[in-house]
């Protein structure tokens, strides 16, 4: 499944850049790492709702009950560790719930770190959401 170019949402401020720069569909809202564990699935998908349009992945890092009740809660689209125990288990579960289950976080731009009033940090983006990845935007 390809997916569009990551972006890192970290808060409320990164998701409004989003979508002040960034035409809906041209980019996947990826959480922060293991956001489930401290933010949780509801919190995230109320957060994404202000942004529709666009596709939406929760990291769960390594936290296999955190990936299920991220499914409860109508997450569709997970990142849980490809290491941890039940792994296997979590995916058989997403798979049941229409779900897609990531084995680990695609690359994503820290959009939090570039300026995107100046020319060069629009420029970065631009090049990101575009494939262009050797302008090395920050990445985590």
């Amino acid at each position: 499944m390809p997916l569009p170019p990551a972006i890192t949402i970290r808060s409320a401020g990164t998701l409004r850049a989003v979508a002040e720069w960034v035409p809906p569909g041209a980019a996947l809202l990826l959480s922060a790492p293991g956001a489930a564990g401290f933010l949780g699935a509801h919190a995230w998908r109320a957060l994404v709702a202000l942004a529709p349009g666009y596709s939406d992945a929760l990291c769960c890092g390594d936290a296999a009950g955190d990936a299920l009740a991220a499914l409860r809660e109508g997450c569709r689209l997970l990142v849980l560790d490809a290491a941890c125990p039940a792994f296997t288990a979590v995916a058989g579960a997403a798979a049941e719930a229409g779900a897609v289950l990531l084995p680990a976080r695609p690359a994503a731009l820290e959009l939090d770190v570039i300026d995107l009033r100046r020319p060069t940090g629009r420029s970065r983006l631009a090049d990101w959401l575009a494939g262009r990845h050797d302008t090395a935007p920050p990445l985590r």
